[in-house]
């Protein structure tokens, strides 16, 4: 299926601010069942707009706007190509935890096998994990369909009552919140029991037939689990789904905060105010003859890195719903 994706991201300042530099990780990952075809990035006001691949490997796109300004637009487009993943058996052999502790031994998951900022073990975790009975008694695909029923089944969907960085006791406190929650959750059970577990940043196409609880004028998040013999493995804890063909990857890391759509600083004494408009749309447009990408440097040859945490800039960045 061929996808259009028109992401909007406007940020209005209460004064005029004297510099704002944003990173973006907007364009869709070219893999085995998906493909990048076209992707487009602008700002307003313009800026010279230069990318780089990260140590995970996503497509990051920054600019600085050095003049004074009272409004900044990102717009994104993109033409995606997604196929429907193999179909999944319905179980593993208990055996598989033995395989899978092997190629854990083997490679290096270190990174996505321990706690990570967002998916921290906590006390309510931990009751969490007693109430879902999270363990190694059943084959890990078995697990991780329980573990994502049962997160829907728990949790209301409920956007604006977490924020960009509440911490998963939030969302865990409340029984509510949104994807970027339920996936910080799933995250941090998943690894408890040795699986391999990212977080992917992405797109997720709604039809008035599936009934998905997730926001169409958002960014969406799921997780992706690593299984023996089949592979990275898809999971929507927001809708119960297994992430399929209707479900667009943008970028994956530990948790979000390697992963957000827009990250930025500006610099000045003002607020910002953030409006966000998101379209996925399917597509018959042709493959176009040559790609439009933005040039693609080398890790560490895009510049000095901003300063996020400085004082001098306040920060400004978007959640995902």
């Amino acid at each position: 299926m061929h996808y259009t994706i028109r992401h909007i991201t406007r940020f209005h300042y209460t004064h005029p601010v004297s510099e704002s530099l944003t990173e973006a990780r907007m364009q869709p990952i070219t893999d085995a069942n998906q493909r990048c075809l076209n992707f487009e990035l602008s700002t307003s006001p313009e800026a010279r707009i230069m990318s780089y691949r990260d140590h995970l490997g996503n497509i990051v796109h920054n600019f600085d706007i050095p003049g004074h300004h009272s409004k900044l637009t990102i717009t994104a487009k993109a033409l995606v190509d997604v196929q429907d993943p193999a179909p999944l058996p319905d179980s593993l052999p208990i055996s598989a935890w033995k395989e899978l502790d092997s190629i854990v031994s083997r490679d290096d998951f270190y990174e996505i096998l321990v706690p990570s900022p967002f998916t921290q073990a906590t006390p309510l975790l931990a009751e969490f994990t007693r109430e879902l009975a999270v363990g190694r008694d059943d084959d890990p695909l078995t697990l991780l369909h329980r573990i994502n029923s049962g997160i829907f089944q728990r949790f209301d969907y409920a956007p604006q009552t977490t924020r960009v960085d509440s911490p998963i006791d939030d969302a865990l406190r409340a029984r509510k919140g949104v994807c970027q929650d339920f996936s910080h959750i799933m995250i941090a059970l998943v690894r408890q029991v040795g699986i391999p577990c990212r977080y992917v940043s992405g797109y997720l196409f709604h039809r008035t037939e599936d009934h998905d609880r997730s926001a169409a004028d958002s960014s969406h998040a799921w997780v992706e689990a690593l299984l023996p013999g089949i592979g990275w493995v898809g999971f929507d804890p927001t809708n119960n789904l297994v992430a399929g063909g209707r479900h667009i990857r943008v970028a994956v890391g530990c948790d979000y905060a390697d992963v957000p759509p827009t990250r930025g600083v500006f610099k000045g004494q003002a607020k910002s105010e953030l409006s966000v408009a998101v379209s996925v749309l399917p597509s018959t447009e042709p493959a176009p003859t040559q790609m439009n990408y933005s040039p693609i440097l080398s890790i560490g040859s895009h510049g000095a890195e901003p300063d996020w945490a400085s004082e001098e800039f306040a920060q400004q960045i978007q959640q995902q719903q």
